[in-house]
């Protein structure tokens, strides 16, 4: 069994603003800790805090009891432990990846590490893998894995070093509902084991499925804590009530579903398309189109092939058989893509406001609407002054919203955009993205766990199953 951790008093600043400020944490084996709260608490800096990963621009005070020891955090202590006895699962498992390495490879070497054999690392790795259900992935690289895959991966590298204390923040953006519940089962697992977990997450549903102790968190501390049940079922501070309050069946969709005429332009039009990756068919003679002003939702399992299907209705990924026609209307900047993953569409060393005015001046868009764009996704203009690894996967996210609707799309193609958001920003954000649509009839594809969102959003829905010959036909999502 591990021992707990202690955390008196933790605080992070960026450039003299407390981004987390929070006192006396104390996370104990076999009881899980859950944190919740809106995008832009403080929840992934606290975690990175805590295992001394935060980018250099970035000031932490404060300690860590571990073991008997004492650790300052503001010397970045705590790395020593990395691994062997601290693991953390990031948000964006593609970029804790290697692109370029297999998955048993990569696995494996996180036993290398701490002194297996090769052989013996390719051994654990393979058990690791088939423990987690990803056997038949050992030899893929990361990019053909869906992002259910690409978790569990990251899990099983990260654990496999034998670490006693789990940090995982955001495990289950982009995931179906099973996807979730393996993943629930895996860090349940970790805590049985006398583990100590530390879980950093806006889904409700895994919180009460944790159990354990629950912690909220608002603007950079700590408003409530206690048992799980308590604080979900019966939360004491205001922002805890809002918050469990704002499940999604509860939002008031302001915007009309209406569909295009019959007479609008053909944007897309996809025939007989197929696509495999190895032996692995993901969809086979589909005929799709989507016309300008229409709204396509794509739905289904995580690994069933929404995003390549995706990709390829907007000509990003090349179809095996069949064709994709686009028509000019979409073609350059007026085709845009909102990716699962933001990180990955900002250049790192590039602060925000740089990469969002070089889209005005590029575009000879007015400076003015690129504040608007930013208010209405509950975004302050000073953010814009960090780096991307600066500011949360939730803003960043809506960093992202922004600058693809800044360019005023005919087509935009948004790949769970919305699943790392917390419950009270996503109405926001899914408010201000159908707003801007309505406003310029964009053409929107969605792909989505979220029925009740296609439901709300969308005109017609296409469900992906788990063969490719388990196909729901296209039909109406909304009247």
């Amino acid at each position: 069994m591990s021992s707990d951790v202690h955390i008196p008093h933790l605080i992070v600043r960026h450039r003299g603003t407390a981004l987390a400020d929070v006192s006396d944490i104390r996370l104990e084996p076999g009881t899980p800790t859950t944190i919740i709260g809106e995008s832009g608490s403080g929840k992934s800096i606290l975690a990175h805090g805590i295992m001394g990963s935060l980018p250099r621009t970035l000031t932490v005070e404060g300690e860590l009891h571990f073991d008997g020891r004492k650790y300052n955090l503001r010397a970045r202590a705590t790395r020593k432990l990395w691994g062997r006895r601290f693991a953390l699962l990031p948000q964006e498992p593609m970029l804790a990846l290697d692109p370029t390495m297999r998955v048993r490879r990569q696995v494996a070497e996180g036993a290398q590490e701490f002194r297996s054999s090769a052989t013996q690392a390719l051994a654990k790795a393979d058990a690791s893998l088939t423990h987690l259900g990803l056997a038949h992935t050992a030899q893929s690289y990361p990019h053909t894995l869906s992002g259910g895959m690409a978790q569990r991966v990251t899990f099983a590298a990260a654990s496999i070093g034998g670490a006693e204390v789990l940090i995982v923040d955001e495990p289950t953006k982009g995931l179906d509902t099973a996807a979730v519940d393996r993943l629930a089962d895996l860090l349940i697992e970790h805590a049985d084991r006398g583990g100590v977990l530390l879980t950093i997450t806006h889904d409700l549903r895994l919180a009460r499925r944790l159990g354990g102790q629950v912690l909220v968190m608002k603007d950079a501390s700590v408003v409530e804590r206690g048992p799980a049940d308590q604080v979900l079922s019966s939360p004491d501070h205001p922002y805890s009530r809002r918050l469990v309050g704002a499940e999604p069946s509860h939002w008031q969709y302001p915007w009309q579903v209406t569909p295009p005429p019959a007479y609008a332009e053909e944007l897309v039009n996809a025939r007989e398309i197929s696509k495999s990756y190895g032996d692995m068919t993901l969809f086979e003679s589909l005929n799709i189109h989507i016309r300008a002003g229409e709204r396509l939702a794509l739905t289904g399992p995580s690994g069933a092939g929404k995003t390549t299907l995706g990709n390829a209705l907007v000509g990003l990924t090349p179809v095996d058989h069949g064709d994709v026609t686009l028509s000019p209307t979409v073609e350059g900047v007026r085709r845009q893509k909102l990716y699962q993953d933001p990180a990955v569409s900002f250049p790192r060393r590039v602060r925000l406001e740089l990469a969002l005015r070089d889209v005005c001046k590029r575009h000879h868009i007015p400076e003015h609407r690129l504040e608007t764009l930013l208010a209405e996704v509950g975004l302050n203009t000073a953010i814009v002054s960090r780096h991307p690894n600066e500011v949360s996967g939730g803003e960043l996210q809506r960093l992202a919203i922004v600058r693809a609707m800044l360019v005023e799309p005919a087509l935009i193609f948004v790949d769970e955009a919305t699943s790392r958001l917390d419950l009270i920003t996503q109405e926001t954000t899914i408010n201000c993205l159908m707003t801007e649509l309505e406003r310029t009839r964009c053409a929107l594809l969605l792909v989505t766990h979220d029925h009740d969102l296609a439901e709300a959003t969308t005109h017609r829905r296409l469900e992906l199953g788990a063969t490719p010959e388990v196909r729901a036909e296209v039909g109406a999502t909304a009247q």
